[in-house]
């Protein structure tokens, strides 16, 4: 018997930040599988950043959510039912399925989680997309070596969080930036940063050079780029002979729109320049994760045993409700969680 479902879809292109008038909740009824397919209802959907980038219309490393169709997202769910050898009904599962309480989809789709290791939440964050990304643009890219200066913005997220634990753990200073003091004090209390600095509490790119200054003597070997905008403006200058800067995101110029423009509509070059560092993986360097999926095994064997044991902390926002993801994302692009 087919099951009542909700989904949210995009219902138009934002311009500038989005909110809860570029989507839709929407009912619809979830088919029957067929052989080698499953049905999974969703327990948690995670939200990121990247989801941003999908809403524009816009050449990247991905299609854009096409308007009227379900939002990309990665949930963990149970299956309800399966039609397919890989899966039993119970199992715990991990699919990029999107914004909707229920699924059917084939079993290819999904992999299997074991909630009796690590809570089935930290698949969509310390040991799902985030995480992985945090630990292989730290490892394999910026190729970190012991007694250098890393610096990453984001520090508290979800991927910066890891680096920087990763980073102390390899014996490299490290130099977080977040939003807020509170977000600095859990840098460096719960993650372990040996600085933070509230890149809100300096007007331009110039004072948060001179804070660091202050903070990298030696200069920054290391930049884990999250956030770009005025961070980045003060950073550049500081780059050390042989440095390196992995570009994850720049969430601060994702609300602008893909081409940079401001809320006045004037372009800015430079954030489309940086992004096409991203997009088109040119070494500054740019990375995407997606393409590097051959080394989730490994990553899985590095941090879980750190997360099984606490000896890599972790923080997950918890929001109740799945008509609330569209102001929550707006949130998040805003640095409120």
């Amino acid at each position: 018997m087919s099951i009542c479902a909700q989904r949210i879809v995009l219902l138009n292109r934002p311009n500038g930040a989005p909110g809860e008038q570029n989507f839709k909740l929407e009912e619809f009824l979830v088919p029957i599988p067929n052989k080698g397919e499953v049905l999974v209802e969703t327990h948690f959907l995670s939200l990121d950043p990247y989801m941003r980038g999908r809403m524009d219309d816009a050449t990247s490393y991905a299609a854009p959510v096409p308007i009227g169709k379900t939002m990309e997202g990665g949930i963990v769910g149970q299956v309800l039912e399966s039609r397919s050898s890989k899966f039993q009904v119970g199992d715990f599962v991990f699919g990029q399925l999107g914004w909707l309480s229920h699924s059917c989809t084939s079993a290819k789709n999904l992999r299997k989680i074991d909630p009796s290791k690590t809570p089935i939440t930290t698949a969509l964050g310390v040991l799902g997309m985030p995480g992985f990304t945090g630990w292989y643009g730290l490892t394999k890219i910026a190729r970190p070596k012991k007694g250098e200066t890393l610096v990453v913005a984001a520090a508290t997220g979800p991927v910066g969080s890891i680096v920087g634990q990763i980073a102390k753990s390899l014996g490299l200073r490290t130099i977080g930036i977040a939003g807020s003091p509170k977000k600095c004090q859990i840098a460096k209390d719960t993650f372990g940063f040996d600085h933070c600095i509230n890149h809100n509490s300096f007007l331009d790119g110039k004072e948060i050079h001179k804070k660091l200054v202050e903070l990298c003597p030696n200069g920054i070997d290391i930049y884990f780029e999250n956030v770009a905008g005025k961070i980045l403006d003060g950073i550049l200058p500081l780059m050390n002979v042989g440095g390196r800067i992995t570009i994850c995101g720049m969430v601060s110029w994702y609300n602008s729109g893909a081409l940079g423009a401001n809320a006045q509509g004037v372009k800015d070059r430079l954030p489309k320049i940086w992004r096409s560092i991203l997009v088109k993986r040119i070494s500054v360097q740019g990375f995407i994760i997606s393409d590097h999926w051959d080394s989730f095994r490994e990553f899985i064997q590095d941090v879980q045993p750190l997360v099984i044991g606490k000896k890599l902390n972790y923080i997950e926002n918890v929001v109740e409700g799945l008509e609330n993801a569209p102001l929550e994302l707006k949130g998040l692009l805003e640095g409120k969680n």
